[in-house]
């Protein structure tokens, strides 16, 4: 929480190559982001440049993060870059983090320690400085120890440590276990022993970075492995919400195990005339139904109203149609009763819920919606003899920033789902990435649609969705993808 909280405040954010990417949309707009990546024999910027670079952000008078994965402390080369900040006088504040080396086999279902194997754990660097003579590893010291042995960045030169420990006198077939992107929805771990690790390595390709964890507590990795049980584990899964709305369906779907891309492709913008807003103001109290299509017309709604009005009864007695529950959880954060809500997204439900309540004939109608929209609401609203003003209070527009790197992961690597909420989501979606291309590119990708209005866009460009929600909510298009990855065994 302090570190998320010192992001929020930050001018410049200098991060590395393992710093998780969705923590950059932490920081303020106005925050420069400056990548700092450290790779096997590949620096963005050279550690000394680093180091002279926080140096200089600092001197400019601006709020400077670090950000670094793990612990910047534990072979990580925070204490050189704190030991320079000090030595030019600068104040810096040092908030410690959570450590790969418990954390990549927690998530893989290894305790770093357990009474009946080990009462401690030592760990070690596999990758040591390359100007030193020899190695100061004492591996006859660490071949005859009881506790638990943890490597970090040891990938490269696995086949060289265990042989060594082996030829120390450490037991062949004693377990190891390597974890790679540990704690993400891209990890993935390996178990073998003392002397078949090197050969699984290779048989799977394995990169770094990655820990690997030698002793008996591997084998606990059958009982505990809670994370790679998940249903949506190893899924790749892009969500399309704008940045404000795509934090619930990330949430679910990681809680789920899956590994999300998240690519907004649209965001909300001030509609193109405004006149009309300030027409339907200036006669709110003469509506009789005000309806909302979506979570942001009421945001938009409201931004507006209370430019106007300074008091929520000013809106009048209108009665409130919600097309949806989390439309409907908008309206009653304002203390509204919601009058009708129909139980599916589509015109005729819509409509034939507000005749539940009264006849619609000669009543004035607000529609608050974007500025482009289906025109087939309105038109059945004055099919049944509805007075209506369609207003647009928002509009949408596309999202082309890639603050996370998302996108280009996406157009690189591909994935297993793509998510739509919303027809603007698919038609903005395609313009930026061209959909059916996409799809050719990567055939096991998969599209899954909120409801019958989404599916109506995809279908526009002669795609069937995959899956489409049964309940057009977003925990229905999550159970829907869900179902089928259970039915088809993820094919």
């Amino acid at each position: 929480m302090r570190a998320a909280e010192l992001i929020g405040k930050a001018d410049v954010l200098v991060y590395d190559a393992l710093a998780n990417s969705e923590f950059l949309r932490m920081a303020p707009a106005h925050c420069e982001l400056i990548y700092a990546g450290k790779r096997s024999r590949n620096h963005a910027i050279p550690q000394g440049d680093v180091n002279q670079l926080l140096v200089d952000k600092a001197r400019e008078g601006k709020v400077v993060v670090r950000l670094k994965g793990g612990d910047p402390y534990l072979f990580g080369r925070g204490g050189e870059e704190a030991e320079k900040l000090h030595a030019e006088g600068v104040p810096f504040e040092v908030v410690p983090g959570i450590s790969s080396i418990y954390a990549a086999p927690g998530y893989a279902g290894i305790p770093v320690t357990h009474r009946d194997f080990c009462s401690g754990f030592t760990v070690i660097t596999g990758h040591e400085d390359p100007t030193k003579p020899e190695s100061s590893l004492d591996y006859a010291h660490l071949a005859r120890t009881r506790e638990t042995l943890v490597i970090l960045m040891g990938v490269e030169r696995i086949g060289t440590i265990t042989g060594e420990l082996i030829a120390n006198g450490m037991a062949p077939d004693t377990p190891v276990s390597m974890t790679r992107w540990g704690t993400t929805g891209k990890q993935k771990t390996i178990v073998g022993t003392l002397e078949s690790i090197a050969g699984e390595v290779a048989r799977h390709d394995f990169k770094a970075p990655a820990v690997t964890v030698i002793g008996g507590v591997v084998s606990l990795r059958d009982k505990l492995n809670w994370y790679e049980n998940r249903p949506l584990f190893g899924r790749r899964v892009v969500v399309t919400r704008t940045r404000q709305q795509a934090s619930e369906l990330s949430s679910r779907l990681r809680d789920l195990g899956a590994d999300i891309l998240e690519i907004p492709t649209i965001r909300t913008a001030e509609p193109d005339n405004k006149s009309l807003l300030k027409d339907a103001f200036s006669q709110l109290g003469s509506y009789e139904w005000i309806v909302f299509t979506s979570p942001n017309g009421v945001e938009w709604f409201f931004s507006w109203f209370f430019k106007v009005f300074k008091d929520i009864r000013a809106i009048g007695g209108a009665k409130i149609a919600a097309v949806g529950p989390a439309t409907a959880r908008k309206l009653e954060d304002y203390h509204l009763q919601i009058d009708a809500m129909p139980r599916k997204y589509v015109t005729d439900e819509i409509v034939d819920a507000m005749k539940e309540v009264q006849s619609i004939e000669n009543v004035m109608v607000l529609l608050m919606r974007a500025q482009v929209a289906n025109p087939d609401l309105p038109e059945r609203l004055m099919a049944e003899g509805a007075i209506v003003d369609d207003i647009p209070c928002y509009k949408t527009v596309i999202e082309t920033e890639d603050l996370n790197g998302a996108s280009a992961d996406m157009e690189e690597s591909g994935a297993d789902w793509v998510t739509f909420t919303s027809s603007s989501t698919v038609e903005h979606f395609h313009d930026r990435f061209d959909l059916p291309a996409l799809l050719q590119k990567f055939p096991s990708l998969k599209t899954a649609s909120i409801g019958p209005e989404t599916t109506k866009a995809l279908l526009k460009l002669n795609l069937k969705p995959t899956v489409e929600a049964v309940e057009h909510t977003i925990p229905g298009l999550i159970k829907a993808v869900k179902e089928f990855e259970s039915d088809s065994g993820g094919k």
